[in-house]
This record gives C-alpha cells, sequence and structure tokens, in this order.
C-alpha cells in the first residue's frame, strides 16, 4: 500500500489527536501512569550474611507475616545492603539467587539418616541428630587420641577427624570454633571457601 501525501498528514493529525485525547484523560482505560503500591512496603526487614563464600557481604532479607505467635514469615524479597562495609549493597550471581535458594523445593529441611545397609533414608528430627553426632564423636576421640609421642612429648592430638568451618561467619565464630577443636586435639580443619 502506497501512502500519499495527504494520507500521511491525515494520519499524523488523527495520531496526535487521539494521543491528545488520552493524554487528557478521555481514554476508555485507567491511566497508564498509575502509581502502583511499593511490593515492598508491609514487609519485615531482616539483616543477614550471604552463605556461599568467604566474602560475607551482608544481605537485607524482606519477609511478609505478621510476626505473631506460630505464624511462620515468607522471604519475598532478598538484596545487597547498602549499609554493609564489605559488598556495599552489590552482590555477585550466586548471591543475588538467594530466593531462589530460599525457595528451593530441592533445600532439605530435616534430617535425613541411613542407617547402615539401609536402601532407603530415613527423616528424624535435631536433637536426635546432634546427640548422634556427639556420641560418634566422643567414641572415636576416646578411642583415637593421641596423648603422647613416641618419644614422651605431649601432643593431645586427634587425627582420625576432621572439621569442615562454615565460610560466612563471622571472625568471633570462627575463633570460636578453632579453639574449641583445638581443644578437642583435632587438627584436621578446613574452610569452606576453599572447597
Amino acid at each position: 500500500m502506497t501512502l500519499s501525501r495527504r494520507g500521511l498528514l491525515k494520519l499524523t493529525a488523527s495520531s496526535i489527536g487521539a494521543t491528545s485525547l488520552a493524554a487528557m484523560g478521555f481514554s476508555p482505560k485507567k491511566a497508564l501512569a498509575e502509581v502502583r503500591a511499593f511490593k515492598l512496603a508491609h514487609t519485615s526487614e531482616t539483616r543477614n550474611t550471604c552463605p556461599y563464600c568467604s566474602v560475607g557481604c551482608g544481605v537485607i532479607m524482606y519477609g511478609l507475616g505478621d510476626r505473631s505467635k506460630n505464624a511462620r514469615t515468607e522471604i519475598v524479597h532478598i538484596e545487597g545492603d547498602a549499609d554493609h562495609p564489605v559488598n556495599r549493597g552489590t552482590l555477585c550471581p550466586k548471591g543475588a539467587g538467594l530466593l531462589d535458594f530460599v525457595k528451593s523445593p530441592n533445600r532439605l529441611r530435616w534430617v535425613e539418616y541411613r542407617a547402615p545397609g539401609s536402601d532407603h533414608w530415613e527423616r528424624r528430627d535435631w536433637g536426635w541428630a546432634l546427640d548422634r553426632i556427639a556420641r560418634l564423636m566422643k567414641d572415636d576421640r576416646d578411642k583415637n587420641f593421641v596423648a603422647k609421642s613416641p618419644s614422651g612429648l605431649a601432643v593431645n592430638r586427634w587425627l582420625t577427624c576432621g572439621f569442615l568451618a562454615a565460610s560466612a561467619s563471622s571472625n568471633e565464630s570462627g575463633y570460636f570454633t578453632q579453639k574449641v577443636l583445638r581443644a578437642l586435639g583435632m587438627t584436621a580443619i578446613d574452610n569452606q571457601a576453599r572447597v
């Protein structure tokens, strides 16, 4: 279809007239510049640390819920904390995807235990799991603790057990973890950031 000069002028004039009427409020629908409600208006803020690496970036988690007893708050948005001295509000791609990590259907929310020789997993509670870990550690330490070297020097070592520390912990938590594990005689301690 060819457009003549007169047709172009008619098209331009009708377009200007239609947009002018819409701009003056004669639009059949609501105005396009309608103010939307801020999606975080009724949320509560919680500051936390990103769990992924040893950088320790600060994040702000926004949760919906009235915080009443027996009510579960749902996290709806996570962003970098602009007031945090480490990241100043920026996040790497893994940190920016924290909401997917929190809402993942594959995320474990309870303890799963598979007994030796069993072919299936059983759901257990945290109290049982922590008691079992403590008992196994105590039994192994009692069995394999080395108090003195062959030359008679006191070494107090527990060489058959290791510990993988969390990289997103604070300096105080890391110091406390090292002190407790060294007091037990454990020498194989590593940090998650290198994994």
